[in-house]
């Protein structure tokens, strides 16, 4: 497994993986309902409102993560269900908690699924993140992390 920040160029895979995982998958028409397609992420990354990281198998992106630049929101985080339980989301998750920190966010955010029966309600939370008793507009719960300046919770 390889660790990589991520380019414009890998977001047509991030895409199509975004289709492919275990809960939550949302297929690229979806996704361009919501005004994200491979052009307006290409671009974001490009222009530095978002920076991700790839973690790829055999060349093959396997699992991303995004974060926002400006708000300290962690965007998406996505893996294939072949590539579960071996740390990699993570790892991912680690890497923007990192970068956000670095670019001098102290509380990150992120939507997760409200239903206990998901595994992103417990991966999160395990991780230290806790609810702040909100929901977005999709439904889903904010979760928040403190961070230091070194990036650790």
């Amino acid at each position: 497994m390889n660790f990589r920040l991520a380019t414009p160029d890998d977001i047509a895979a991030c895409v199509v993986l975004r289709d492919r995982t275990r809960e939550n998958a949302i297929p690229a028409s979806r996704l361009a309902a919501m005004g994200i397609t491979v052009e307006t992420w290409s671009h974001d990354v490009r222009s530095g409102a978002l920076t991700g990281h790839v973690c790829t198998d055999r060349e093959s992106i396997v699992g991303y993560c995004f974060g926002d630049n400006a708000s300290g929101e962690v965007v998406v985080l996505a893996l294939l269900p072949t590539h579960e339980r071996r740390g990699i989301g993570q790892r991912l998750l680690n890497l923007i908690v990192q970068h956000l920190a670095a670019a001098e966010h102290r509380r990150l955010f992120l939507g997760s699924a409200a239903d206990p029966a998901t595994r992103s309600h417990g991966f999160y939370r395990h991780l230290g993140w806790i609810s702040t008793g909100r929901f977005d507009a999709a439904g889903d719960e904010i979760l928040e992390l403190v961070v230091s300046t070194r990036g650790e919770a």
